[in-house]
């Protein structure tokens, strides 16, 4: 076996080309866009490098074949939040061999090494954690956008390579059509009319007030999670203008209390229903397949993430910007589904959340861990 840096066009495109190979004859899999893939490795397009490192490598066989593929990263601002510092390794891919599969994670573990770490995270990111992110083990089912798929067989590869499991990421499904429940609705509209309480939906022209009102709930309402890294600027603007070619401004809520920014929840279409039939390829020909498809319209939403203010979190605002989606909605009569994907595990107040708007389970990812 030949394990390659990625560093030529050359290299770049196989590693794109080893998940085609690898899922070409799954139907449930939905090839990523080379686009986004090669963006988490562009210092110009993925603001971690400003703070962080990443590698990559391709493998093929003797024969030339290409047989699978990882990444390695350095995230300077959380490696060292740890007991020991952590780095990560991610878009793992491999044949259904056990001696591959660890000759991959070998080499991600020398270079995190030789750089300073002591474990790794996988598989994961290098950026936030809405995308690429996870280890798929049970809901084999088609993947929303941003949302990791893999074979079966690989949770075996991490567990006997050492790989501890740190947290479930639970992704949960929502029928569009299903009444919430007579007491959530009935609460949701108390709370609606209390005197200083107002929601509002995305505006694009005002994409820096909403990008500044996010930064604030989010790094509020998360400040107390175990290694929590508060979120820049820089970060979520980017995020916002990846967000735009899809975007429905209908479907991204604010909440604010005496005009106080306090909750928040952003939904996408779901964009692998506009690109499966790209394998990867947003070229001419892929942008109008894209555009045609977006004219047609899509059947799923995905919940990207959810954030409330400490202080208002118990206030009963989240049930209300659920209620104010299905009045966008309902009468579009669009959409069958919203994927609310991932909760961690750990965050009992979301999966709370869930259980009360009635979802019911979907998928289950992993996040891992692996000390040298």
């Amino acid at each position: 076996m030949i394990i390659t840096e990625v560093k030529s066009k050359a290299d770049k495109n196989a590693f794109l080309d080893v998940a085609r190979q690898l899922y070409k004859g799954d139907p449930n899999w939905v090839c990523p866009l080379d686009n986004d893939v090669n963006a988490v490795f562009d210092p110009a397009k993925n603001n971690f490098h400003q703070h962080g490192r990443a590698i990559r490598w391709v493998l093929k066989d003797d024969n030339g074949l290409l047989i699978g593929r990882i990444a390695a990263f350095i995230n300077e601002k959380k490696a060292y939040n740890y007991e020991q510092p952590t780095g990560g390794c991610g878009f793992f891919e491999c044949i259904n061999d056990e001696a591959t599969a660890f000759l991959l994670f070998d080499t991600a573990k020398a270079w995190l090494k030789q750089n300073g770490m002591e474990a790794m995270d996988g598989p994961i990111n290098f950026g936030e954690n809405d995308n690429f992110w996870g280890l798929l083990v049970e809901g084999f089912t088609p993947p929303s956008y941003g949302m990791n798929y893999n074979f079966p067989y690989y949770k075996a590869f991490f567990e006997s390579y050492g790989f501890k499991t740190q947290y479930e990421q639970i992704t949960n499904h929502l029928s569009v059509h299903k009444p919430f429940s007579e007491r959530f609705t009935k609460i949701a509209t108390w709370v609606m009319n209390k005197p200083g309480y107002t929601f509002e939906h995305f505006k694009t022209p005002q994409i820096e007030k909403y990008a500044n009102d996010f930064l604030e709930i989010y790094n509020d309402g998360w400040r107390d999670f175990e290694n929590f890294v508060p979120i820049n600027h820089a970060t979520i603007m980017e995020s916002f203008k990846q967000m735009k070619p899809i975007m429905d401004e209908k479907l991204i809520w604010f909440a604010y209390v005496d005009g106080e920014p306090a909750s928040f929840i952003v939904i996408l279409p779901d964009a692998n229903q506009l690109i499966k039939p790209l394998n990867g390829k947003l070229d001419l020909l892929g942008k109008l397949i894209f555009l045609y498809r977006k004219w047609k319209g899509v059947t799923r939403m995905r919940a990207i993430v959810m954030g409330t203010k400490q202080k208002f979190q118990k206030h009963g605002l989240e049930s209300c910007l659920f209620i104010k989606l299905k009045e966008y909605v309902l009468p579009l009569k669009q959409y069958d589904e919203l994927e609310l994907s991932w909760v961690g595990d750990f965050n009992e107040k979301m999966i709370a959340i869930h259980a009360a708007v009635g979802a019911t389970f979907g998928k289950r990812h992993l996040t891992m861990r692996y000390k040298f």
